[in-house]
Formats: C-alpha cells, sequence, structure tokens
C-alpha cells in the first residue's frame, strides 16, 4: 500500500519502530522524564503528553498514532499524530480547532477520533474537562476583588533608582550653568548679545528683586513712654551733674560756658519719633565793685 504523495505503509512502519524507542527512553535517557522521590513516580515534561505520566501507553514519542488536547491562548485543539506523516516531521501533528460549547467539543473529539482505541478517546475528553474547569475557575478569580500580590523586582528597582540619582545629579549641573551663564550675562560679560534666552533672564531678574526686597525690610521695636522717660531724666541728671561743677566765679569758666551754649559741644543726635532733652542754662555775671 502507498498513500497518495507518501511513501508506502510498510517502510513507514519499519521506521517508526514504537517498541525499540520505548526501551531506549524507559531503561536509558530522556529529556523529558522527571523522576521523584516521595512518592516515588516518573512524569513527562512533553507538551503533547495527554496525561503527564511517563509509561508506555502515554508517551507521545514511543506512540506513532498519539491524539492529545492543548490549550493555546484560551482556545483549545485537539493535536492528532498519524504514521503515515512520520516521513515529514513538519506536518507530523493534525490541529484541530475544538469549539467553546463543551458537548460539541466532546462530539469533535468522538468524531475525529472514532477508530481510534477507547482508553485514548477517554483521555482527551478528561484532559479537555481539566482544561474547561480551569478557565472557569481562571475567570472566577479574575472578576473577584482582593489584594494581588506583584512580584517585586529588585534588580529593575536598583537600576532605576540609579538612573533617577544620575538624572537628579545632571539636573543639578544644568541649573548651575544656566544660574552661571545668566549672572555673566547681566555682568555683561558678553558683550552686546541678542539671542539669549529672554525668558529665563527675566526670570533670573524677577528673582533677585524678590531676594533684595526681603533683605531690605527692617523691624522696629515700639518703645513703652515709661522708658522714654526714664531716659530723658536721666540725660538731665547727668546735665545737671555737669553744670554743677562749674565755677562762676573765673572769667574763663564763663567764657567757656558761652562756647557750650553757642553750639561748640557736638550735641547728641535725638532718637527717631522722640524730642531730646531740653537744659536751660541761667547766667549770672558778678561785678567787682572797686
Amino acid at each position: 500500500l502507498k498513500p497518495p504523495g507518501g511513501p508506502a505503509l510498510g517502510s513507514c512502519r519499519a521506521m517508526q519502530n514504537d517498541d525499540a524507542i520505548w526501551q531506549v527512553i524507559n531503561n536509558e535517557w530522556c529529556s523529558f522524564k522527571v523522576k521523584i522521590q516521595q512518592p516515588k513516580e516518573t512524569f513527562c515534561r512533553n507538551k503533547y503528553n495527554v496525561s503527564g505520566l511517563c509509561n508506555r501507553v502515554s508517551c507521545p514519542l514511543a506512540n506513532s498514532q498519539y491524539a492529545t488536547v492543548i490549550e493555546e491562548e484560551g482556545i483549545c485543539y485537539l493535536y492528532i499524530k498519524t504514521v503515515e506523516r512520520a516521513h515529514s516531521p513538519k506536518n507530523l501533528w493534525e490541529k484541530v480547532k475544538l469549539s467553546r460549547n463543551f458537548l460539541q467539543a466532546l462530539e469533535q473529539i468522538s468524531k475525529h477520533l472514532e477508530y481510534w482505541p477507547d482508553h485514548m478517546i477517554n483521555r482527551c475528553k478528561q484532559r479537555l474537562t481539566k482544561m474547561r474547569q480551569m478557565h472557569i475557575r481562571m475567570r472566577k478569580l479574575s472578576t473577584r476583588e482582593g489584594v494581588r500580590l506583584v512580584p517585586i523586582k529588585k534588580k529593575t528597582e536598583r537600576r532605576e533608582r540609579t538612573r533617577e540619582l544620575k538624572a537628579e545629579t545632571a539636573a543639578k549641573v544644568d541649573l548651575a550653568i544656566e544660574k552661571e551663564l545668566l549672572e555673566r550675562l547681566k555682568q555683561g560679560t558678553y558683550g552686546d548679545i541678542y539671542n539669549f534666552p529672554k525668558k529665563q533672564f527675566d526670570s533670573m531678574l524677577e528673582k533677585e528683586g524678590e531676594v533684595e526686597d526681603e533683605s531690605e525690610t527692617e523691624f522696629v521695636e515700639d518703645l513703652d513712654d515709661d522708658e522714654d522717660l526714664d531716659g530723658e531724666e536721666v540725660e538731665e541728671e547727668e546735665e545737671v551733674e555737669r553744670v554743677e561743677f562749674v565755677d562762676f566765679g573765673d572769667a574763663d569758666a564763663i567764657g567757656d560756658m558761652e562756647d557750650l551754649g553757642s553750639g561748640s559741644r557736638p550735641s547728641k543726635r535725638p532718637r527717631r519719633g522722640a524730642p531730646g532733652p531740653r537744659v536751660e542754662l541761667e547766667y549770672e555775671e558778678e561785678l567787682e565793685t572797686r
């Protein structure tokens, strides 16, 4: 027998010897085999395995006639492998899209695997049932509100933090350069330049004007009237004491007092807001009778 467009059926079976392949996989080594100790079991990581167990019936490599159900982006597909396509690995698996309706999908599996062994049909239907239940649970969890666990990527956060520090340092350097250039422009270092940024220059002048206004502001403390009066009395007493020690009998002393009254002595500057102390001086002249 020779199918159209392919080799004879006998040569295909000679190429695909299932017993020889299983003997190598079971007794020697297989890259998809995973063994655990408790419980002692052997699993298969091949994506085409219909049950996930490593045994003669479930192995997709040691069975020339095989079928499984695979989910891709929420859609289930039926994959079928036959010995007639063993000579072409690219076309080895036939892909059949299953309906979203569960009952119709079961009918499709029964239709495409009509003359296949019953254990293979039952395993494909069981796998489809498990996938449908998984999709239902995923939809329920997505609609449920609650705390979501978000993975923390420490390496990414460290990299972002380093970039932020570098950007901040670069921004400080740019601001310092801009400030220095505007200061030189204000001082006239560059002469008659006409293409400078007018907006930045004006904003710089406004900031400096605000700083100068704040520096010129002074705070004056109000003094009570009692304190001012006490200060005036103290000054009057000082002036009186100075006048008492003058000997009016001496003519030179009288001349000195006249100079004092004429304003030769510098007077103290009165405080702002309060009149200065008023001092009255009386001069008496004594003439000697001869």
